[in-house]
């Protein structure tokens, strides 16, 4: 068999690349994280009566910048890394800086606060359950995000796997604001970072296993 006629065989029947399989995917992973997580929410733990008010002050969506943020960020990163050979590039700035502005923010605060008010804008009133009911509400954009990684092909499992796991946290921890009461930077930079780290972690442990094509 002649070169070019064993090249012509190989190539049959290939259907063409979708270039726009990753956006497709991953759209659809947010979709399904950010609707199931807002109804579980609203359903399981209900949406705070003064929203209309607290979403007119500026306090509000600096709480909202931080999620909205890490999710563009790891949804930059998980897009990155679901191709074979390519690094994390200058998405990890997009999800080392929310978090760096928060600290600051929040060891401004705890500075400038009475010593004797320093640990309750830490806890608040719900430090207790926050970072477990943000990994509850992450559970469908977790499954959601694997399906769209999987489909791919990721070569650097773990790290994928931990881009994942903070892509479904940060989409949990938005539908979560609209139900969390807490409005203490201290108490975001510790608690929602707290809830968004235990998908991320649960992704790196479970990103070479499942991702492994």
């Amino acid at each position: 068999m002649k070169t070019d006629d064993f090249i012509s065989l190989l190539a049959t029947g290939v259907a063409p690349v979708d270039r726009h399989a990753p956006a497709k995917r991953f759209s659809a992973a947010v979709l399904i994280g950010a609707t199931s997580a807002t109804l579980i929410m609203a359903a399981l733990l209900g949406i705070r009566r003064d929203l209309g008010e607290v979403a007119l002050t500026p306090i509000f969506w600096a709480k909202i910048a931080l999620p909205l943020c890490l999710l563009i960020g790891s949804l930059w990163m998980s897009t990155r890394l679901a191709r074979p050979g390519l690094r994390a590039g200058g998405s990890g700035w997009l999800i080392a800086a929310p978090v760096a502005a928060v600290w600051l923010a929040a060891a401004w605060v705890l500075i400038a606060a009475p010593s004797g008010a320093r640990l309750a804008l830490v806890l608040g009133s719900t430090w207790r359950v926050c970072p477990l009911l943000i990994a509850m509400l992450s559970a469908p954009g977790f499954v959601a995000v694997f399906w769209a990684l999987r489909g791919l092909a990721p070569t650097r499992l773990a790290v994928s796997g931990a881009a994942g796991g903070l892509l479904a946290g940060s989409t949990a921890t938005l539908a979560y604001c609209l139900h969390c009461p807490e409005m203490a930077i201290p108490f975001w930079g510790a608690w929602y970072v707290l809830g968004m780290l235990v998908p991320t972690a649960i992704g790196a442990l479970l990103g070479p296993r499942l991702l492994r094509w």
